[in-house]
């Protein structure tokens, strides 16, 4: 039988002619996967209720991974932890918001179908409707037009999506499907274009012909956000320029860059470098300007330093506050542009013309040690150089028209607004806070979105040309919302035809791409879509610790300049999951391991358990033998409860429990589900499932080993077991729910109607109603009474089924009369003829058997 989402349902079991149903012979995990993930879709388990309102909605926005390659078990990790969330809220009663989206465009993306289809993107060629790649890729790449490498990058992720999902499905993320989205659908482009142009007319948005971070392998700019320090080899060369007095020796790992010269520095206070006011260039003879400046260290090197435009992020700095000329010789693709800028000898540039950077520095220092402009042998060193995250070049600073976003680096009043936001934002963990405002406080410059790439959510802007066909820049041509989302490589600006595009007079389009973070700081708008007013803000943003500078950062950035509120009200941050060499399990580090290989090999239940054993923001190691402890966890939970219910259990649910020791267990599971209760509350599942874990155990191996005889028998006692059995089993399939859901809804298929999922989760009252006046402290009595009994049976090697004709309890007497109001039981489960309760001064109970 088997009905709808708050329809009736049993299945798994067989009617045996007596009207109750049967139970599996043989329960086992195989197959429940397939057998439930299917269902709960199919019976919208999930589903959210679109009438709902606040406060009784729990709205989350959920990470949208990267689709390029494969999942990974780091990725389960993190995202079962926002599914434990997600869990508990449904079943305290929350209509829960929890969409899932693909962050599918991007550089990852372009790269991976550059390698996979052999192609390289043209946005010069004209678009072949008919196109197709080459079975095998070719080599060297085919160029091919944007529109139909824009068309094999939608391809390839829409494939990589298809199997993500497998994935999420077999691990049982119960999201609502129907609320999914991509970062680069038409929803999420119109708010991502909506917002740009927001900002653009509030003057958050602008462009700037400026000095730009550039990754040469992905050909485009990068943002602060996206760099990373990594130690690289170099040296020190000691260049000797012509001064009016004699040689200045200044030090450079990069003296590459000698014809990029544009001054000379030094600190305003060192006396060695006084009145000193110009030096001309070994090599080039360029005369340049020797200038104090405040960042310049006395103490490192010769104490003066050259300025090329540029080297690094110091350069920028000088040649902005020293208003110095500009002479640029890298080119977009890191190569030696092939004509030297203006004032260099074109003779003197001409052996570095096309060369890359490393070629180029070998061949300089080769010329100027021939040269007699070399002082001494390069120095070995070791320093941190900037990359892009996904890089494998270092960055170079090149000049190029970028777009900005407002950020908090020039602007001291939104940065302190950014950092009461931070504290307004409850942190899970806390210090997780610190690194936030860290980041806002080290702000150095304001966000740069725009990319030299092709599949991404275009800049909704065009530029009109003047009669030269130059761009006028400062008067860019708006799209009507109403036509967003747009791409003006292809769409018209308003007043204008098709004709008139990149001709005088007429009309550009922005060339470029918005950053994916820029779109990614817009999930909780782009997820909500036409349910904002019963969504936002959400309630939660589960993420990783490494992107608190991107994601989390430019969320509370978009949030605060549209709507000058948080756009949810907890940030979970989770760790890292840790190779075997407890590194951080990475894809482009190439250690990983496939989330599908442990779920096949385990199942997703036990897999789960992992990643429940997790905190937040603790980094935690890959572990088998946890998940092996996970399976033997949910195996139990399969084997107890058809035990349970083979006792009659499911007869009894509200018959009347009047016997202390099955008071005693509910009274104890009543201080778990509060424990349990309270974690979650917390975001501390691994709290909750430590309860629950320990309470499951002694209830196996102690409480049912105790009742099963009288479950047995007939009578009120009887009845009395099997109603605590019920009510047990009930609240233990509802606290794992959570954590392993598919054998919880296999069990609760045995015997109740609907999905374990879809029930209430369990409170102390509904124990404490069934069991009032319990006294918790008698099964932890009644175990150990067993246990003892257990151990002297060991002890002399006999089976735990053996008979013990007599048993003496020692203990204080307050305790031999709470032990006389279970005797029975302990005598049963003992397996005790007799059972003698002797006061003794001993503090704690004795159990001596006789044989």
């Amino acid at each position: 039988m088997r009905a709808g989402r708050d329809g009736p349902r049993l299945t798994g079991m067989t009617d045996t002619g007596t009207g109750r149903p049967g139970l599996p012979e043989r329960p086992s995990l195989d197959g429940l996967e397939d057998r439930w993930a299917p269902r709960w879709q199919e019976e919208e388990t999930y589903a959210f209720d679109r009438s709902r309102k606040r406060p009784d909605v729990f709205a989350i926005d959920t990470p949208p991974p990267t689709v390029s390659g494969e999942l990974h078990v780091g990725h389960v990790f993190s995202f079962t932890h926002t599914d434990l969330v997600a869990r508990f809220q449904r079943m305290r009663g929350k209509a829960v918001f929890y969409p899932m989206g693909w962050d599918d465009n991007g550089l990852p993306t372009e790269r991976r179908v550059q390698h996979v289809f052999g192609v390289r993107c043209d946005p010069s060629l004209p678009y072949q409707p008919d196109w197709e790649p080459p079975a095998s890729p070719p080599r060297p790449p085919v160029a091919i037009s944007r529109r139909n490498f824009v068309a094999l990058c939608a391809r390839m992720t829409a494939r990589d999506e298809q199997a993500y999902e497998a994935v999420w499905r077999r691990i049982g993320l119960s999201v609502d499907w129907g609320l999914g989205y991509t970062t680069i659908g038409d929803r999420a482009r119109a708010v991502s274009q909506r917002a740009f142009l927001a900002n653009l007319a509030r003057g958050e948005a602008y462009s700037s012909e400026a000095p730009t971070l550039w990754d040469v392998g992905y050909r485009t700019a990068v943002a602060q956000a996206e760099l990373e320090d990594r130690l690289q080899p170099g040296a020190f060369h000691t260049l000797r320029f012509d001064g009016p007095g004699g040689p200045i020796e200044v030090d450079t790992t990069r003296p590459e860059l000698l014809p990029a010269c544009v001054a000379l520095v030094h600190h305003p206070g060192d006396a060695r470098f006084a009145g000193l006011t110009s030096a001309r260039s070994p090599l080039f003879g360029v005369d340049v300007p020797v200038l104090p400046h405040p960042l310049a260290e006395p103490d490192k090197g010769t104490g003066i330093a050259m300025v090329c435009t540029f080297g690094d992020l110091t350069d920028v700095t000088w040649w902005r506050d020293l208003d110095l000329a500009t002479r640029v010789v890298l080119g977009r693709d890191g190569r030696f542009l092939p004509e030297p800028p203006p004032g260099v000898p074109a003779q003197a540039y001409r052996p570095l013309a096309g060369r890359t950077v490393a070629a180029a520095r070998r061949e300089i220092v080769r010329l100027l040690g021939e040269a007699g402009a070399l002082a001494g042998e390069p120095r070995p060193v070791t320093h941190p150089v900037k990359f892009y995250e996904r890089g494998d070049a270092p960055l170079e600073i090149v000049t190029s028209r970028q777009w900005f976003i407002r950020n908090g680096g020039r602007d001291a009043g939104l940065r302190e607004r950014l950092l009461a936001r931070g504290r307004e934002l409850r942190w899970v963990p806390e210090h997780m806070r610190h690194r936030y405002e860290t980041w806002v406080g080290g702000l150095t410059g304001d966000w740069l979105i725009s990319r030299q790439r092709f599949f991404g959510v275009p800049i909704p802007i065009w530029y009109r040309l003047d009669d030269a066909g130059e761009p006028d820049y400062d008067q860019p041509l708006i799209p009507d919302d109403s036509a967003l989302p747009v791409d003006p490589t292809s769409d018209c600006p308003p007043g204008f035809e098709e004709a008139a595009r990149d001709r005088p007079g007429g009309f550009t389009a922005d060339p470029d791409v918005m950053d994916t973070w820029a779109t990614s700081s817009l999930t909780p708008w782009i997820a909500a879509g036409d349910l904002a007013d019963r969504v936002l803000p959400m309630d939660l943003r589960p993420q990783g610790q490494e992107i608190i500078r991107t994601w989390l950062f430019t969320t509370l950035l978009r949030a605060e300049q549209s709507t000058g509120a948080l756009p949810w009200h907890t940030a979970v941050l989770s760790g890292w999951v840790l190779n075997s060499d407890n590194r951080k399990m990475s894809s482009s580090r190439g250690r990983l391991v496939a989330a599908s290989a442990p779920i096949e090999q385990f199942g997703a239940d036990a897999v789960r358990y992992w990643a429940a054993s997790g905190r937040p923001g603790v980094d935690t190691a890959y572990d088998p033998g946890q998940m092996r402890v996970g399976r033997r966890l949910a195996t139990k939970l399969l084997n107890a409860s058809r035990f349970a219910l083979g006792l009659g259990a499911e007869r009894a649910l509200r018959q009347p429990v009047g016997e202390p020791l099955d008071r005693a267990m509910l009274g104890r599971l009543a201080e778990v589900v509060v424990t349990a209760t309270e974690a979650f509350d917390r975001y501390q599942h691994t709290d909750a499932l430590q309860a629950a874990e320990t309470f499951f155990w002694t209830f196996c191996d102690d409480y049912i080993e105790l009742v099963k005889e009288r479950a047995y028998a007939d009578g009120p006692g009887a009845d009395s077991a099997r109603a605590a059995l019920a009510a047990g089993l009930s609240v233990q399939l509802r606290l794992f729910a959570p954590f392993l859901p598919f054998v919880t809804e296999e069990v609760w298929s045995w015997w109740r109607y609907g999905s374990v999922h879809r029930a209430t989760w369990p409170t102390k009252y509904e124990l404490t109603r069934v069991a009032p006046e319990s006294e918790p402290a008698l099964l932890d009595l009644a175990g150990d009474a067993l246990r003892q009994v257990r151990r002297a049976k060991s002890d002399r090697k006999l089976s735990m089924r053996a008979e013990v004709p007599l048993a003496e309890a020692l203990g204080p007497g307050p305790m031999l009369d709470r032990l006389a109001l279970i005797d029975a039981d302990v005598r049963a489960a003992g397996r005790i003829a007799k059972l003698d309760l002797l006061r003794d001064r001993t503090p704690e109970l004795v159990i001596a058997c006789a044989f």
